[in-house]
């Protein structure tokens, strides 16, 4: 199998790593961007859209430039790299890809050009404070109407969700908390009445909301899919921010490990670098091995995220987040003792990276969780 980029991939790749890399050259550059109303710079966001990264997952007929995984992964990495702070996951691969997957023709039409334009942003709203990785573990409630629906529940943790114009909502439509079935999505703006939402900072410099919904009335339109039929498209849109998520996290660890092995060749002690005790040369390699391990698994998901049997899809998906839960891990922990006290210290790059890792390592499941789907599933050879 190639795995080598093709011209057009490879040129993709070149000009985001150059737009990230001059806008995040330092820690204080970072810092400066966190500091900026919506949590990261309107103007970078533009740019994101002048070089046609936001349309990139979206078909040519829906307004956007119909790349595949391998192209996404190659911005996420990117952004990974540079601990960017846009909302490209939130807008793009969740939010968006729900309306993209789910979505009505007029609703895509309405919809997707903001996106692809960016100026509009949205967030996916599924997780609630009992639900932790179930994505059918639902209170919140649609109740039908002859208006539409009326939302009423509240929304965990929504990444991005203070600085999205549009929120995509799971809700009960019919069912228990548990139930498979009854789970329907909907678009609904943001500033709709009714909808409270309270942003605040995340451990790793980002930004995520709680979000609380009493009344709020959409139209039937403004559902995604089918009534009752929310959980399948949540689904594929997870197994998309897990994707995703692994090319983030490659380039956050890629370049915690060349930060790591630059530290150990510039701190002295005992007389020379440090970089010169073969204990520590062992250790620097055991990150390599994890991060390349890493690397295989994103590849792996790219390959894997639109294969057609949805159960092979789900096991290789689960398969994938679990070793790169172990790969953040192991690199993020190494690099602090590696570095020492510095490793932690928030004036030092090293530590974020450290917290951005540790916050992949959580998103959409932890390694049990997907070791348990992995085994439920009868692992990935039969």
């Amino acid at each position: 199998m190639d795995f080598d980029l093709s011209p057009e991939q490879s040129q993709l790749k070149d000009g985001v790593d150059r737009l990230i890399a001059s806008s995040y050259g330092s820690l204080e550059a970072r810092q400066k961007l966190a500091k900026e109303p919506l949590g990261f710079s309107k103007a970078g966001w533009a740019r994101f859209a002048e070089m046609g990264l936001l349309g990139i997952p979206f078909s040519e007929e829906e307004g956007g430039f119909g790349g595949g995984p391998v192209e996404t992964l190659l911005v996420m990495e990117a952004l990974g790299r540079g601990l960017a702070l846009e909302p490209y996951l939130a807008t793009v691969v969740l939010g968006g890809g729900a309306v993209r997957l789910g979505g009505s023709a007029q609703m895509k039409e309405r919809v997707i050009p903001g996106i692809v334009e960016g100026t509009a942003r949205l967030a996916l709203a599924f997780t609630e404070k009992q639900s932790r990785y179930d994505l059918f573990d639902v209170v919140a409630t649609a109740r039908k109407t002859a208006e539409g629906y009326v939302l009423e529940g509240a929304k965990s943790v929504v990444i991005h969700g203070d600085s999205a114009h549009h929120l995509v909502v799971s809700a009960r439509t019919a069912g228990r908390r548990r139930d498979h079935d009854g789970i329907s999505l909907f678009l609904v703006p943001a500033d709709a009445e009714g909808v409270k939402i309270h942003g605040y900072p995340t451990q790793d410099g980002g930004r995520a909301a709680e979000v609380a919904f009493s009344g709020v009335i959409v139209p039937a339109e403004a559902m995604i899919g089918d009534e009752g039929g929310g959980l399948p498209i949540l689904e594929r849109v997870a197994e998309f921010a897990i994707a995703a998520l692994a090319s983030e996290a490659v380039g956050v660890m890629d370049a915690l490990h060349a930060l790591t092995v630059d530290y150990l060749k510039t701190r002295q002690q005992f007389g020379g670098p440090i970089a010169q005790f073969q204990v520590l040369q062992h250790r620097a390699v055991d990150m390599l091995i994890a991060v390349e391990q890493a690397r295989s698994m994103a590849a792996y998901a790219a390959m894997m995220v639109d294969h057609t049997d949805a159960a092979e899809r789900a096991a290789a998906l689960s398969a994938v987040k679990v070793q790169v839960n172990r790969s953040c891990r192991l690199v993020g922990q190494e690099a602090v003792q590696l570095h020492g006290g510095i490793g932690m210290t928030m004036e030092y790059l090293g530590a974020h990276y450290f917290k951005r890792l540790t916050m992949i390592e959580s998103l959409f499941g932890d390694t049990t969780h997907h070791l348990r789907r992995v085994s439920a599933a009868g692992g990935l050879a039969a």
